[in-house]
């Protein structure tokens, strides 16, 4: 079984609009949906949700 099938790789971008990502992996069985996290975003300085992107 390959290592990316389950477990790929994603990107988390801000939705401040600062541009700001995070990396990431998630395991597809548990969240097969896109993943919304509440993170710190360092540009704008407080915590703000980021969304996956492929």
């Amino acid at each position: 079984m390959p290592r990316n099938d389950i477990r790929p790789i994603i990107k988390l971008k801000s939705t401040a609009g600062t541009g700001y990502t995070y990396v990431t992996r998630k395991n597809r069985r548990n969240d097969p949906d896109r993943i919304v996290m509440k993170k710190y975003d360092p540009v704008v300085r407080k915590h703000v949700d980021f969304r996956e992107e492929k």
